[in-house]
């Protein structure tokens, strides 16, 4: 399998620095701001974006956890009330800005599906998403409010994201 970098770690740290002061001037501060990622690398990405924000602004994130795997429209649910295992949000929602924050965002399936699980969590005063990767071909209307980079690609084409946490390098790779 052929494998192209469009970002090394550089280029990674620079958008989420870029995204982090994008979230702060978007959301007026981070007051009210919660930051969830979508497992695996969501959630590190998230990490690194409260970090970046603590950075900045002085105030530390409160940064959760979404399992999305109950909410997926191409996974049969085996009861009527799925049950939630493994979405860990340390706050209350209500009256708060929800960042999903993901790697890749293609389909717009995993977005729906983590919007789900923090609607079954609560209700925020709003749901923003933040991605690594924009890679196009959405199936639902679904548009980010936050993108590292957006990567044109044809939908033979994989991205792979690579983060030191989970693959021991940082890197984004389009896999033919």
């Amino acid at each position: 399998m052929a494998e192209k970098s469009i970002m090394d770690a550089q280029a990674i740290r620079r958008a989420l620095t870029r995204l982090s002061h994008e979230i702060i001037e978007r959301n007026k501060g981070v007051n009210h701001v919660v930051l969830a990622g979508v497992k695996t690398r969501g959630v590190f990405i998230a990490e690194r974006l409260a970090e970046r924000i603590k950075q900045i602004e002085g105030q530390k994130l409160n940064v959760g956890e979404i399992d999305i795997t109950l909410y997926r429209d191409d996974v049969k649910k085996k009861s009527l009330e799925p049950e939630l295992k493994e979405t860990h949000i340390p706050v209350a929602v209500e009256n708060k800005t929800v960042i999903i924050v993901d790697d890749v965002l293609y389909t717009g399936r995993t977005a729906r599906a983590a919007m789900e699980a923090i609607m079954d969590i609560g209700r925020p005063e709003r749901i923003q998403l933040a991605v690594l990767i924009d890679r196009g071909h959405r199936e639902l209307p679904i548009r980010p409010d936050y993108i590292g980079k957006n990567v044109p690609t044809s939908k033979s084409e994989i991205i792979a994201v690579h983060i030191e946490e989970v693959d021991q390098e940082d890197g984004v790779f389009i896999e033919e």
